[in-house]
């Protein structure tokens, strides 16, 4: 619980300082006086004021702010050119998306980090989508799709890697989902509905890789070594039903405590079956992992790796609020500050480079969300620049004040809907939500 807290401070102190910094810093570029810079909301707790500028740390630590002078009509205003309203709308627009920027910057560099020291992902996640196998009784089944299929198009998006099958398929869960494959040469259009899986909603088909876990350890004397396993085996199925991750693996094998089991491995490109017999606690005596492979560039590599994986994943991110305008992607998968706090928490377990991994990929999402023409927003605010720079005249203060208020009303729906699905994940609370 402690751990949670601090890396979901500490990461949250991150992105918002790095965030207001890009404000303050272009703000102090063109010569605009900053009043105040600080982390958090609310009542100040520490802070020191060095020439103009206060800088503090405030008691809500959910954001933080850039005061500068002249920044509202509600503000008095001089004409002087330090003041933010006096300058054009030009050099406006620069403080403005000078936040969200540095957020992208920052998960560029934080991704880069993470790419140099190198990260292992799936072995298949590149991959042509090729079906390995399909599970029994599941939408892909009944959908007529068959080991051998290339997946072409899901949902009428082309894709061209397991990782693009999975992302399609799971930001549509509970859905008729239109899928293209390549048969024998044939291009075949099938339906599957998809179902909802995991606390997060995530839509799922039941089609897995052609990859299955491989056996690194074998204990002595166990039910494992008895049956003739040895190191570098793939685990091909149990009891027919086949492997592909190492959490099924277990799972298999766990269910049938004191009872024979069939588990089919290749071996020296050999398929083999062997007859183990779990103990009472469901296990036989091996360790194993899954099909993973490292990506461990240099330098530049990884910046231009970076680049490209986070140039995707911001078109997903785009996908996604276009997704839940359409009523595609369902608000159940938003994550709100409890779900951050708790991932927070399980990456620093795993490690600094998976905290970090997460800690980029949030501050693409802080950068990106901030950049949508909702008022209130960064993004909002410039909308509003643009739409008085081709009317060629500013706004009225009334104006500005229900388009804030319109914004400000999105914010706090968005925010209700976030923290409602962070409770509904908390098993006793959910029990509470006699509706659900």
């Amino acid at each position: 619980m402690l751990l949670t807290l601090i890396a979901f401070v500490f990461m949250l102190g991150v992105l918002i300082f790095v965030h207001e910094l890009g404000h303050y810093m272009m703000a102090k570029r063109i010569g605009i006086r900053v009043l105040t810079f600080s982390l958090g909301f609310g009542p100040k707790i520490v802070g020191f004021r060095r020439g103009d500028t206060e800088y503090c740390v405030s008691a809500i630590p959910l954001g933080g702010y850039v005061k500068m002078a002249g920044e509202t009509l509600e503000d008095t205003l001089s004409g002087r050119p330090e003041e933010f309203l006096s300058r054009t709308k030009w050099e406006r627009l620069q403080v403005l998306i000078m936040g969200p920027v540095m957020n992208i910057v920052l998960a560029v560099v934080l991704t880069a980090v993470v790419f140099t020291f190198g990260v292992e992902v799936p072995a298949f996640q590149d991959d042509p989508p090729v079906v390995g196998a399909v599970v029994a009784g599941s939408p892909a089944e009944r959908a007529g799709i068959r080991p051998g299929d290339r997946f072409l198009t899901v949902a009428r998006q082309a894709v061209s890697t397991w990782d693009n099958v999975f992302v399609q398929v799971g930001a549509r869960p509970n859905q008729v989902l239109a899928i293209t494959v390549l048969r024998d040469g044939q291009t075949l259009l099938l339906s599957a509905k998809s179902t909802s899986e995991t606390k997060f909603n995530v839509g799922d088909i039941g089609v897995l890789p052609n990859v299955h876990p491989h056996v690194a350890d074998v204990s002595p004397k166990s039910p494992a070594e008895r049956a003739g396993f040895k190191r570098g085996d793939l685990v091909l199925s149990v009891d027919g039903e086949t492997m592909v991750y190492q959490r099924q693996l277990v799972a298999a094998i766990s269910k049938h405590p004191n009872t024979p089991i069939t588990v089919a491995v290749l071996r020296d490109g050999q398929r083999i079956e062997l007859r183990p017999t779990p103990g009472p606690k469901g296990k036989i005596g091996i360790l194993t992992g899954d099909a993973l492979k490292t990506i461990k560039p240099g330098p530049l590599g990884a910046i231009r790796l970076s680049v490209q994986k986070n140039y995707e994943f911001a078109g997903l991110i785009y996908q996604t609020v276009i997704g839940l305008l359409t009523r595609e992607t369902p608000t159940s998968q938003l994550m709100g500050p409890v779900a951050i706090a708790q991932l927070s928490g399980q990456s620093a377990e795993a490690g600094w480079l998976p905290y970090l991994l997460l800690m980029a990929s949030i501050s693409l999402n802080l950068g990106l969300l901030n950049l949508l023409p909702i008022p209130v927003l960064d993004g909002g605010h410039i909308f509003i620049m643009a739409i008085e720079g081709l009317a060629r005249r500013d706004f009225s203060m009334k104006v500005k004040e229900k388009m804030l208020l319109a914004g400000f009303v999105v914010l706090m729906m968005l925010m209700v809907t976030v923290i409602y699905n962070d409770l509904a994940r908390i098993s006793w609370v959910e029990r509470l939500m006699f509706w659900r």
